[in-house]
């Protein structure tokens, strides 16, 4: 198979970019892209990633090196996408196809990729920050209060996120509203345990997969890259920290 070297190099940068997107571990971004250019008979090629940038290079037959890098923006984390990239980085180890085709691929996984209606999202919202306030010992209206203040958050993320707000602005302001809503609704009779109730709509936003994919980085031996989001996901929780922190210092004055 003649090889565009180039378009190989656009393949392995494009996928690598789009699994940090999805929130894959630093090691998983390095090994697929990896597999991708010695699936296509390179080994000269290299990959260095971390969480908000990503460089791969690689030399040619004739000795030509070339170099992409692309800065990977504030993301989220999408497990079904992340699964369907990975099943495509298999396929193509097994049976490379030419690249025209192996592009054409990766963009039919975006392109059919499926997001949940937001009212879909908010009854997720909804039943997380009642569970979760199950969980933790309240009754059976404090899960229907932690389910109402988990819409909250969601409603409050909606409409920061086209504002440009960062995250730790939206953590903090989420976590405020949470905890007003749960004050609320206990101050009108619905709820019985606003401890229950925070807490529980709180859990919406602990950063738990940022923190376990932190360790997997250190244990992995890329401790740029975990330390990188052991700090983000502490700044995250002390975001809801603030937040709620600020609303419940109000709460004897209100």
């Amino acid at each position: 198979m003649s090889i565009n070297y180039d378009q190989l190099l656009d393949l392995a940068t494009e996928l690598g970019f789009r699994l940090m997107e999805t929130g894959a571990e630093i090691y998983r971004v390095e090994e697929s892209v990896q597999y991708i250019l010695r699936a296509y008979g390179v080994e000269t090629g290299e990959v260095f990633a971390i969480p908000n940038c990503l460089i791969v290079s690689l030399t040619d037959t004739a000795g030509h090196a070339s170099t992409r890098v692309r800065r990977i923006p504030a993301h989220g984390t999408d497990i079904s996408l992340l699964e369907s990239y990975n099943e495509f980085c298999r396929n193509i180890v097994q049976s490379p196809p030419p690249l025209e085709e192996a592009l054409n691929r990766m963009e039919a996984i975006s392109a059919r990729h499926f997001v949940y209606p937001f009212p879909v999202m908010l009854l997720a919202y909804f039943v997380g920050g009642g569970a979760y306030s199950l969980f933790f010992g309240g009754d059976w209206t404090d899960g229907i209060c932690g389910g109402l203040c988990g819409v909250a958050i969601g409603l409050c993320l909606r409409l920061l996120g086209p504002l440009g707000a960062n995250s730790f602005v939206r953590t903090m302001a989420a976590g405020a509203v949470a905890a007003l809503c749960a004050l609320v609704l206990v101050g009108m009779g619905l709820g019985h345990n606003p401890d229950f109730i925070t807490i529980g709509a709180l859990m919406i936003l602990v950063p738990g997969i940022a923190f376990t994919n932190a360790m997997r980085d250190i244990m992995a031996g890329d401790l740029t890259s975990g330390v990188n989001k052991v700090v983000e996901a502490l700044l995250i929780a002390t975001a809801i920290a603030l937040g709620t922190g600020f609303v419940l210092s109000l709460a004897p004055t209100v």
